[in-house]
């Protein structure tokens, strides 16, 4: 399995407290991570983690990249993809192959992966993921823009309830957070208080 290295990332934190954004942001990216790096080329799949889900679209192995969308759990399935393929297919468009492969290739030789999701590919090269950003925060409006698009078939997304289904045999999420090194102290505190506060529930 090769690391999966960020090569460019678009944020709205606003709804979270400024005190908690770092936090977040640290605990979206090692998820977006973890899950990237565990999605076969072609594969779509949705894995819920606590109160994110994650999105993830892999392009063709030929490619090389995926596209991952953390939301929060009530956000559209289908608006998800929607967007993710909309996006990396522009990107395969506008952003030359030959400009992040060798680095990309380079910082997942030497396991030095940028910290929070911190991608090689700067934002003024593809303004446009901000702008989706923007855009697809109201779904009921994305939806309706891209109702005439019908090439997505949902039942082809694979849907996991947890991160853990993902996981390899043997593998176990507690021990990938407290090995992480991209993730702070603070972040691995959060991770496990809220691991302890859904532990206590369940759906009768």
């Amino acid at each position: 399995m090769y690391p999966a290295v960020p090569l460019l990332s678009a944020w709205d934190l606003n709804s979270f407290s400024w005190i908690q954004r770092s936090t977040v942001q640290d605990m979206m990216a090692f998820m977006a991570k973890t899950v990237a790096e565990r999605t076969s080329p072609t594969q779509r799949q949705s894995i819920q983690e606590n109160q994110f889900t994650a999105h993830v679209h892999a392009r063709p192995a030929v490619d090389g990249i995926s596209g991952v969308l953390v939301s929060d759990s009530e956000y559209p399935v289908r608006v998800a993809f929607s967007l993710l393929n909309k996006m990396l297919d522009e990107f395969m468009v506008k952003v030359s192959k030959t400009s992040w492969q060798a680095r990309a290739n380079s910082i997942a030789l030497s396991g030095q992966i940028p910290s929070k999701g911190d991608g090689i590919v700067k934002s003024s090269e593809f303004p446009q993921a901000q702008e989706y950003l923007a855009r697809y925060q109201d779904p009921r409006q994305a939806d309706t823009i891209l109702r005439v698009q019908q090439e997505l078939d949902d039942t082809k997304i694979v849907l996991h309830n947890t991160i853990d289904s993902v996981l390899q045999r043997g593998e176990d999420l507690d021990k990938l957070v407290e090995k992480s090194g991209s993730l702070s102290q603070q972040s691995k505190m959060f991770y496990k208080s809220a691991r302890k506060q859904n532990s206590c529930c369940g759906i009768m």
